[in-house]
């Protein structure tokens, strides 16, 4: 009997610096509303046109002064106006005070702010009960954001807080990068829609809702070319038919090296397969390459080991070929809340949970099934916790721990 010829198993590190260096790159950019901006990425640097605030105001409600009045007389002074946010109020004279609200421009020759509370009004007189010095709960102008300062670099993703930040600034759009062109195709003549009736030896479709909702995380233009026969033909026109419409092709399942799984082949067939067989636990066959000038991307069909390959890989590829900057998740350690005997030759991503015990401590415990068929452990887990090769694991031990808030957004 003629044995499979053994491939070497890749390290997920150098599978990542073998793909950064055939990966293409999207230059082309549009123009969006700010609205529409977050989660896109910078095309050019983001630099401010204003200061912020534009000029100085109030911290607090309180007494507009200056201190200079507090050093030589009594710390009584004449109130002669009433400021409120989004009025100007009038140059202020020695021995008066203004009341003055927060965010209230500061009236000329004021240079300190006395909180209320530490002051007593009588009539038109307020008591100053703790002198303050000079700058005391004054906002500065350009305290902020300063005209001309470089606030985001040019890939840079845009998060909620950075839309704040731009529209602080008086900006309306941003220039970000074009949308990637993704075609999503699926394999197995035994893949149903949801909705449909299942048959004798028919599953729902899930892969492809997992993939298309991470691909829309990422505001990518979807595809879709459904779910492609098990068989060599259908598959490679599918590839060619999609490579002329897209920056990248995403498959799930056919990469493994059954009689059945024709993605491979086909992929050899009409580009090249750069990438094949990883050394991690899930998702060990997948795969990249072209397709005439589209990359390629092939992932395991079993949903976990799908949805790890596209998060730990596929993702970072992609946000890279839009040139942002920050593409790889951060990682933490957590002790472990569990024991286990020494893993095998490929690097292990646990679904696992954050546990608070009774002790205060928070720790890392798996959870119960971990097999990459077990979709329901991608919903119940906080995120993946890495066993590296050959590696044994006590209680306390600390891990390396990839959150999937760093890997959803």
């Amino acid at each position: 009997m003629i044995q499979p010829k053994q491939v070497p198993l890749i390290p997920l590190r150098d599978a990542f610096e073998k793909l950064l260096v055939s990966l293409p790159k999207i230059h082309a950019t549009e123009s969006v509303a700010l609205l529409e901006a977050t989660g896109r990425v910078l095309a050019e640097d983001l630099v401010a046109s204003v200061n912020v605030p534009p000029h100085a105001n109030s911290a607090m409600d309180g007494y507009a002064v200056q201190t200079a009045d507090l050093a030589v007389d009594a710390a009584v002074l004449h109130v002669t106006q009433r400021i409120v946010a989004g009025r100007v109020g009038l140059p202020l004279a020695a021995g008066e005070a203004a009341r003055i609200f927060t965010g209230a421009p500061l009236p000329e020759g004021a240079d300190a702010v006395v909180m209320q509370e530490n002051c007593v009004l009588n009539g038109d007189r307020v008591e100053i009960l703790q002198i303050p010095e000079p700058g005391d709960n004054v906002r500065r102008a350009g305290e902020d954001v300063r005209a001309g300062e470089v606030l985001l670099p040019a890939g840079h993703r845009l998060r909620a807080q950075d839309i704040g930040l731009a529209a602080s600034t008086g900006l309306t759009e941003l220039s970000v990068k074009r949308k990637l062109r993704v075609a999503l195709m699926t394999t197995g003549d035994e893949l149903v829609a949801p909705g449909t009736e299942l048959k004798e030896g028919q599953i729902y479709n899930s892969n492809f809702f997992a993939i298309f909702a991470l691909l829309k995380s990422l505001h990518a233009e979807v595809i879709e070319l459904g779910v492609i026969e098990d068989d060599f033909v259908s598959t490679r026109q599918a590839l060619e038919e999609a490579a002329d419409q897209v920056d990248c092709i995403i498959s799930t399942g056919g990469v493994s090296v059954g009689d059945e799984d024709h993605v491979k082949a086909a992929v050899e067939a009409v580009g090249q397969l750069e990438l094949w067989s990883l050394a991690i636990k899930p998702g060990k066959p997948f795969a990249s390459g072209k397709v005439l000038d589209a990359q390629f991307f092939g992932l395991p069909g079993n949903p976990v080991s799908a949805f790890v390959t596209f998060v730990l890989l596929v993702r970072p590829c992609l946000l890279t070929m839009l040139g942002c900057n920050k593409t790889l998740p951060a990682t933490f350690l957590v002790p472990a809340g569990f024991a286990c005997g020494e893993s095998g030759q490929r690097q292990e991503y646990i679904r696992a949970y954050l546990k608070r015990f009774a002790s205060g401590a928070t720790k890392l415990v798996p959870f119960d099934n971990q097999s990459s068929g077990v979709a329901a452990s991608l919903s119940r887990a906080d995120g993946l916790a890495i066993i590296p090769p050959y590696t044994s694991i006590a209680k306390g031990d600390d891990l390396e721990f990839i959150s999937f808030a760093e890997l959803l957004v």
